[in-house]
């Protein structure tokens, strides 16, 4: 789990980002139990509360849930409920700010697609 009281980003969406990354990166599957808010509060040495503020996205975006007095359990389907998101925010980071700017320069799509299978090439 990555927390970094210094970053601009607020330290309930770090905590949020990171349990999420830790289930896209396999660390936590699915039926795994993640670290409860005390254990992560704990870890940081921050304010519970804003470790199940954290949490509490990821149970309303489906990626864990609470099992009353056992803790918080990454839910069935997660890893692909990650997956689509993260493509979302792809297309509408990357893909679309590429259309665009390949639009101004008058590039067609050929153009473009025949960049991006040089940049996989370049791998």
């Amino acid at each position: 789990m990555n927390v970094d009281p210094g970053r601009e980003t607020p330290l309930f969406v770090q905590i949020a980002e990171s349990i999420e990354d830790d289930v896209f990166t396999g660390l936590y599957v699915e039926g795994d139990r993640v670290p409860s808010t005390n254990e992560v509060a704990a870890l940081f040495g921050i304010n519970p509360h804003t470790v199940l503020k954290g949490m509490n996205i990821l149970v309303d975006e489906g990626i864990i849930h609470k099992r009353r007095g056992m803790g918080m359990f990454v839910s069935d389907g997660a890893l692909e409920r990650i997956r689509s998101k993260r493509q979302a925010a792809f297309f509408e980071r990357y893909v679309e700010a590429l259309v665009a700017e390949a639009g101004k320069l008058g590039m067609g799509k050929a153009q473009v697609l025949a960049l991006v299978e040089k940049g996989f090439d370049h791998e």
